[in-house]
């Protein structure tokens, strides 16, 4: 979502690090500059006004202006401007309470309330090892509650039975009574949405609350929205009162200024970031991390926890004895590998993670290298029979015209993959010869 403004703020502040020295008219023209490049990414005036005005106060000081790097002395000062406009600290969801916690989760239609709470819910269970109840408020929607208890299957998690003729308020507290009984640690309702703010879907929303007092209300909002979140966020606020935000679709292509926004308009913490389709596809909001995105320094945090949480250990044990045994790289374990890029978020995900790589994601979007050549590999290897994708020598003109068939591509396609395949394969050799004592003595060497 922020890879404009980031490659605008990048190009802003490289420019600053270039000049041995800095004048106060380097940084009133670089504060100009940060100042449209915000605007332009649909960033609120008045946050905007406010940020320049506390960027530029402590980076014309002496005691930047005279420093021996003041280029980086100005790029601390807006990281930290930046952090403290985003939040300054995470703040976790409320679980420490008498179980089971309420969490009550409101928004417009369309913000993808549903699916969120579903993430949510296998967030809980998962990271916070937590028992988790779904139940599902939305009796306006066609199929709202068919949706959840589709979505609560999928992710291991338990759904309230639907009762026919039920009123939100009557859910909502069976809801709580049952999660209590059956000892559930937290209930998560998934409240109805309409396409607009209306006097009915708040009233809906103050009577649930007030009959089952919540311990979070979480607004989940549409990030791509723009500055129509931000009005969403202050009337729910002052009708239902929240305790925290949810932004979903993080991981779009709009100008994303909402998102900056936020925080300093509504004075609401925002608690997690929705980055995609997929049920994992939740992250707790760290301010301090997102502002290290939008400057071009990565997320090494974020991507290790995700490593962590997403890579299965005995499969990549498995690979490194197999890899150490001199067996044979095959398409076996590229397939694996691409598997795991997935699971990490695909190439920008991993691109996204690393500091300094911002021109290297516009060279590769340049040669068209994405996530959907990836994709197009694994068909490939699917394509193929067993045998082939452990010999690759049985791989002859008929087989390749077979296998692009088979997975939608030309056949040049085939040989491409083939031959970063051999290549591949060869380095896997040399790292074999080397064992573990060479592959210490060339680390060191190369040190």
């Amino acid at each position: 979502m922020f890879d404009n403004l980031s490659s605008k703020l990048g190009g802003i502040l490289d420019r600053l690090t270039r000049r041995g020295n800095l004048t106060e008219a380097d940084v009133n023209e670089a504060m100009r500059e940060v100042r449209v490049a915000l605007l332009e990414a649909d960033v609120a005036l008045s946050v905007v006004k406010d940020f320049v005005a506390k960027v530029k106060e402590r980076a014309v000081g002496q005691e930047v202006i005279r420093s021996i790097a003041p280029g980086q002395q100005v790029i601390k000062i807006v990281h930290d401007n930046l952090v403290e406009l985003l939040g300054t600290v995470a703040e976790p969801l409320n679980l420490a309470v008498v179980p089971p916690a309420v969490i009550m989760m409101v928004g417009l239609q369309g913000s993808g309330k549903t699916t969120t709470s579903a993430k949510l819910a296998k967030y809980i269970s998962v990271s916070e090892r937590k028992k988790v109840l779904l139940a599902s408020l939305d009796v306006q929607r066609p199929a709202a509650q068919e949706q959840l208890a589709v979505l609560a299957s999928q992710i291991g998690v338990a759904c309230l039975p639907v009762v026919a003729g039920s009123g939100p308020v009557d859910i909502a507290m069976r809801a709580v009574s049952v999660a209590r009984k059956e000892g559930y640690d937290a209930v998560i309702l998934d409240t109805a949405g309409r396409l607009s703010i209306d006097d009915a879907l708040m009233a809906e929303a103050a009577a649930i609350r007030d009959a089952v007092h919540p311990h979070e209300k979480l607004l989940v909002l549409d990030a791509m929205t723009g500055q129509d979140a931000i009005n969403t966020a202050q009337q729910f606020e002052q009708k239902i009162g929240v305790t925290g935000l949810i932004l979903t679709r993080i991981d779009g292509d709009a100008r994303g200024g909402a998102a900056l926004s936020m925080r300093a308009v509504t004075g609401k913490p925002i608690k997690f970031l929705g980055t995609g389709e997929k049920t994992d596809a939740i992250e707790v909001y760290h301010p301090d991390r997102l502002a290290n995105r939008i400057l071009g320094m990565g997320d090494i945090v974020s991507f290790v926890e995700k490593a962590a949480a997403n890579i299965d250990k005995d499969e990549a044990e498995a690979a490194a004895k197999k890899l150490m045994s001199g067996k044979s790289f095959d398409f076996n374990d590229l397939a694996k590998q691409l598997q795991q890029m997935g699971k990490m978020g695909g190439l920008n995900g991993l691109l996204g993670a690393l500091p300094g790589v911002g021109k290297l994601k516009e060279q590769l979007a340049n040669a068209n290298v994405d996530d959907r050549m990836i994709r197009r590999q694994e068909a490939i290897i699917q394509s193929m029979t067993p045998q082939e994708r452990v010999d690759v020598d049985l791989i002859g003109a008929s087989r390749k015209r077979r296998i692009a068939r088979g997975a939608g591509v030309e056949v040049s396609a085939v040989n491409r993959l083939i031959k970063q395949f051999l290549e591949m394969q060869k380095m896997m050799k040399r790292v074999q010869k080397m064992g573990k004592n060479g592959m210490l003595k060339g680390m060191m060497g190369m040190r």
